[in-house]
Order: C-alpha cells, then structure tokens, then sequence
C-alpha cells in the first residue's frame, strides 16, 4: 500500500464557503487572500482530479496556513464542514485528515468527524494542543498530523517570536521562514509537554518538522536529554525536501518514523535516493504504522 500522507484538494463546495467570505481567508475569484501572506493566485487545475497512480492511498488535509482553525465557531465551521463533506466524496484512492476549531475546541464534534471515517486530526504547529482533543485521538488509536499554521500567527506552541511577510520580503518567505520555525518550535515542544501527557498518541509532523531533529547536538548541550532517544510513534513526512536532507534525517532518526508526503499540488513527493528497502519502508511500511498503529516490519 503505497501511501502520501500530504495532499490538499478543494471541492467545489469548500471553494464556494471561501468565496463566500469578505474578510480574509477568502477567494476573489481564484485569488487567495489571507493575512500574513501576499496574494495568490490559485491555479484551478490543480484541484481537479488529479493522477493518483501509484497510490493506493492520497491523504488529504486542510491548509492550515489558511487560518480557518482559529476563526471563531460561527465562521470556522461552515468552512470546516464544507471541507469534510467535500474530500470525503472523493472516494478512493483518497483518505481525509479532519480538521477542527481551535478558537472554542469541541471534542464531542471532533468525535463525531472522525467516525465518519476520517484517518486522524490534523492541526496547525502554531496550535496548541488541546489534551481533550487528543484524548479523543487516542480514545480511537488515530493519529495526529501537526501542519504549518497562518504565517502571520506567532511561532508555534507556545509563542516564541513573530515573523511576518511584508513588501520587502519575498514570496516564498512564509513557506522558508514562518513554516519551517513552526514546525522547528512544534516538534520540541511536543516532546517537552505534549509526550508525557499523552504517551499513546501518534504524532507526524510535516517537512521533516522543520528539520529540527538535526539539532541534536545543541539539545544535548543545553541539558535537553541523551543522544540516540528516538521516539518510535514521532514521525516526520517528507514534502519539500529531498534526498540530502532525508538522508541527514534517517542519520538522526532511523528510517522507521520518515513516511511519504508530497504537498501536492504545490510539490511532487521526494525521492528519498536511499535505495529500494528504504523508498518501501517509507512509502509504505511507515505510513501503515502511523496510520494503524501496527508494526509492520519483518
């Protein structure tokens, strides 16, 4: 079972609830508007049906960077709704991460998504995590997806520093700058707070959460724990980077937790360059474990 963790598709229904919006996030046209962020324009092809050979599994999830998490109830849901029925009638090869409110976290509805067949909750890196909402996570053995959240939000759980886009920086500056802070910021804070409130959860964190394994040795030297603890059920996924940067990772983390993601339509997924036993390890002994739960190795 060939698998990509992390892909985004919008319906129709999810493009007409952001059309519907006058104050950002919201389509004008196929214009994207949000904060933080300059404007863009969205290629509507890339949201039609879209090659899936080679999967026997497309793991779609929201764009946390779109900021629809954090609006309050009455505004979050219809898009979160629209979102859900939409990539759930997509039908095979395609699996859905769900997506839930931040501003006034509802555990009972998270409960009722997922058992419409939702795989596991995704939530942005600069959330932080609500323990009723992963404790529903774990109630059904599922797994979290922690993504980039809005640009323009402060730095992770918590807070550490604000970076936004302005005139004078670039366009690729929140996916090289903010992103990659949040999930640098994410992926230690989930091991400092989130791992001893919950010892069961399955966490993965998109682009090689940021590459902030690699920052081993200075952990270490600040106090931060032993070198070669590596926690079986953190996985990392590998959109936008390739094979340098997954090799570093496999180095510090073993291949068990590295899984498969693409971020498509914005990026193709990643040829690891590691061999045959290492591309199926991650493409599909890896996916199935932080799916299931299941160890799968021989």
């Amino acid at each position: 079972m060939s698998v990509d963790v992390h892909q985004h598709l919008w319906t129709g229904a999810f493009v007409d609830a952001l059309r519907a919006r006058t104050a950002p996030p919201r389509l004008d046209g196929w214009t994207l508007i949000l904060d933080g962020e300059p404007p863009y324009e969205v290629d509507p092809t890339d949201h039609e049906h879209r090659d899936t050979t080679g999967l026997d599994l497309a793991l779609v999830s929201l764009s946390s960077p779109l900021g629809i998490e954090f609006l309050p109830p009455e505004e979050g849901w219809p898009l979160l709704d629209a979102y859900h029925d939409g990539a759930l009638a997509l039908g095979e090869p395609f699996g859905v991460w769900a997506a839930t409110c931040h501003s006034e976290p509802d555990p009972g509805r998270l409960a009722e998504d997922l058992d419409r067949g939702l795989v596991g909750l995704q939530i942005p890196a600069t959330a932080a995590p609500d323990d009723e909402l992963l404790d529903v996570l774990t109630d059904r053995d599922l797994p979290l997806f922690v993504h980039p959240g809005p640009a323009a939000q402060p730095i992770g759980p918590p807070p550490f520093a604000r970076r936004k886009h302005t005139a004078a920086t670039p366009p690729w500056w929140p996916a090289l700058v903010p992103y990659v802070q949040q999930m640098h910021a994410a992926w230690h804070y989930f091991h400092a707070v989130v791992r001893p409130r919950h010892p069961r959860l399955r966490v993965c964190f998109a682009l090689l959460a940021g590459l902030a394994p690699l920052h081993g040795e200075r952990l270490i030297a600040r106090g931060g724990g032993g070198r070669g603890l590596v926690d079986p059920d953190f996985f990392v996924e590998t959109s936008s980077y390739g094979p340098r940067a997954i090799d570093a990772i496999v180095r510090e983390l073993g291949i068990d937790v590295v899984v498969n993601g693409s971020d498509a339509p914005y990026a193709k997924a990643p040829d690891p360059g590691l061999g045959a036993a290492a591309d199926h390890a991650i493409r599909v002994v890896n996916p199935r474990r932080l799916l299931s739960g299941k160890e799968t190795r021989k």
